[in-house]
């Protein structure tokens, strides 16, 4: 999820608040396709349906913007998810779905010191790690990544130099669906996916993006560790049903003392204008 922040961040400045849904729809497209594919296959398939669903939106509802306000983006990208939402719910109805575990059933556990893990687990650690390598590759060292990042830093001046910014901003967009509806078919097979499931999702991205610093993918997977660790601890002195509480205290907590995050740079520090 702040990985998927972070790429459209990176490339435009946007916040787009829409991210959860690609989560919820890289799932919920996998589940459907894996009725007739094989799991790899059928977890390809909904990637490149929620990559085209990311061009869309752009193309849609960003693309003609001239310089919007942060608040009016804000809106867009929370109507955008709304309408997504909605359009799921008369898709797939109120059911929840679930790919199978890539390896190993439900009750399979891996004992590592006193802990024991779900082989899922495992799977989520693997593929975050390599998400944030080839991305890091990406945008490093390849032209089309530094194209994008001088989007980001200047539209203007990359427009001069020869860059399409358009085309930039809907392959940040496109770029950021995919890592979602990865994202989204991985950890499936241990929460499930919901039609309504995006939006929690998309405050717990949003707060590990801020607090590892906005635009540090690198940073956004040790800050979900570190939330994930602190929302674990957190039952030892709340009851169960207070552990959601525990993101948006955190994310309100950054916000006013440090925007930049833990990891992050000055630039990032603009969201306290927000």
């Amino acid at each position: 999820m702040a990985i998927g922040f972070n790429i459209i961040y990176n490339t435009t400045g946007i916040i787009n608040f829409a991210q959860g849904e690609f989560v919820m729809l890289g799932g919920m497209t996998a589940v459907t396709f894996h009725q007739f594919l094989p799991l790899p296959l059928a977890i390809l398939c909904g990637v490149a349906v929620t990559m085209i669903v990311g061009a869309v939106i752009e193309i849609l509802f960003i693309r003609w913007l001239h310089k919007p306000s942060v608040l009016r983006m804000i809106i867009i990208t929370i109507g955008i998810s709304i309408l997504i939402r909605e359009i799921s719910l008369h898709v797939w109805g109120e059911s929840v779905r679930a790919l199978p575990y890539f390896t190993g059933t439900s009750v399979t556990s891996y004992q590592l010191g006193g802990v024991y893990l779900s082989p899922q687990v495992l799977w989520v650690i693997g593929v975050s790690a390599l998400a944030v390598a080839a991305l890091s590759a990406f945008f490093n060292l390849t032209m089309l990544g530094r194209q994008m990042r001088a989007c980001s830093a200047n539209r203007d001046a990359a427009r001069l130099c020869g860059v399409n910014a358009g085309n930039m901003v809907t392959l940040s967009f496109m770029l950021s669906a995919a890592i979602g509806a990865i994202g989204g078919a991985v950890i499936c097979p241990i929460t499930y996916v919901h039609y309504d499931g995006g939006t929690p999702l998309a405050i717990k991205g949003f707060t590990v993006a801020i607090l590892g610093g906005l635009g540090n993918s690198m940073a956004a997977v040790g800050a979900g560790m570190i939330l994930g660790i602190l929302e674990s601890f957190s039952i030892w002195v709340l009851p169960a049903a207070y552990k959601e509480v525990i993101s948006i205290s955190i994310l309100l907590i950054i916000l006013f003392l440090k925007p930049s995050g833990i990891f992050g740079s000055a630039e990032a520090a603009r969201l306290k204008d927000f």
